[in-house]
């Protein structure tokens, strides 16, 4: 039978309407612009936690070793296994999760909208210096969202170096801010603010800076956008420059954030200024540099990990279309 016309314009309508529907990318889906200005913070958060879960043991005995002025690595983490378990290597992972999605995401997030914010024209990366200005910038936005995380993390990690009388049990991340905040007040959840705010500049500005001038280089030199050598070779010096540039604000931010009142209520350092000071007159500029060669087997290959995993979820995002 022979459709009205009304009714034939209206299927054509339709059809018309679902065929322009399927060309066009969904604004509530993955392509969104929300999805795009989100997509480096997630990636970051989520890159971050995988590459935490792996190195969290490093973590923990480096914050030993600063506690007790340095000594061997490996001494440091048989003692701990053999008087506390193998558990107490993890001590603080639920903060490092609590970190990873607070100044990890943060500082990756940022420094990678910072630095398309900065290109000239698509595609054209800017220069060293413009780089290292956003890493700056990002690892500043990163450790003032991140210092709470930052304190539990200390806390949880060294309490487990305390006598037994002294120890405060944390039982995960959230108990560690609550107990802070209960016996010091909400400022408490900001000790350290400076020491970490400057450790995080220091590190971004090494590593990130370094990482994408690095892949360029080598990218340039194997004819190669994104390539393996690239990625590798890239988070290999990444690692090592952030670990050199990063070591004497963590000293002193973990010294400041780990340090309790006296008996007569006095703190031992009145600020990271005060620790810097009172460290190199005692132990000379070296102590800064203490637990360095685990130190730098933590953060490098964290550094170098979480790139390379960040590399694999892009890659995965752009071959479906993400």
């Amino acid at each position: 039978l022979a459709q009205p016309p009304s009714i034939a314009r209206l299927r054509v309508s339709r059809t018309q309407g679902v065929s322009a529907m399927a060309a066009t990318p969904a604004k509530n889906g993955v392509q969104s612009p929300m999805w795009t200005a989100s997509k480096p913070f997630v990636n970051g958060g989520l890159a971050a936690s995988i590459g935490i879960t792996v190195m969290n043991p490093m973590d923990v005995v480096k914050t030993r070793l600063q506690i007790a002025g340095g000594g061997s690595p490996i001494a440091m983490a048989r003692s701990m296994v053999a008087q506390q378990g193998v558990s107490s290597l993890y001590a603080g992972l639920t903060a490092q999760y609590l970190r990873a999605w607070t100044y990890q995401t943060a500082r990756l997030g940022a420094y990678r909208s910072i630095v398309d914010a900065m290109q000239t024209e698509p595609g054209k990366s800017p220069p060293l210096l413009q780089k290292a200005v956003a890493g700056l910038a990002a690892g500043a936005i990163g450790a003032v969202v991140g210092t709470p995380a930052e304190v539990a993390i200390i806390r949880m990690q060294a309490d487990t170096a305390l006598p037994v009388a002294e120890r405060r049990g944390y039982k995960n991340v959230f108990d560690a801010l609550v107990k802070v905040v209960r016996l010091e007040g909400a400022s408490g959840l900001l000790t350290g603010t400076g020491p970490t705010i400057l450790r995080a500049m220091a590190l971004n500005c090494g590593a990130l800076a370094s990482y994408d001038q690095s892949k360029e280089f080598i990218d340039e030199c194997v004819g190669e956008k994104n390539s393996r050598a690239g990625i590798a070779g890239a988070s290999a010096v990444s690692g090592l420059v952030g670990a050199v540039f990063s070591l004497p604000f963590d000293y002193v931010k973990t010294q400041i954030q780990r340090m309790k009142p006296d008996a007569d209520g006095k703190m031992a350092y009145e600020g990271a200024i005060d620790c810097m000071r009172k460290t190199a007159r005692e132990h000379g500029l070296t102590r800064f540099y203490a637990g360095f060669p685990t130190y730098a087997m933590r953060v490098s290959p964290m550094i170098t990990l979480t790139w390379l995993i960040l590399e694999t979820i892009q890659a995965v995002e752009r071959s479906a279309g993400w």
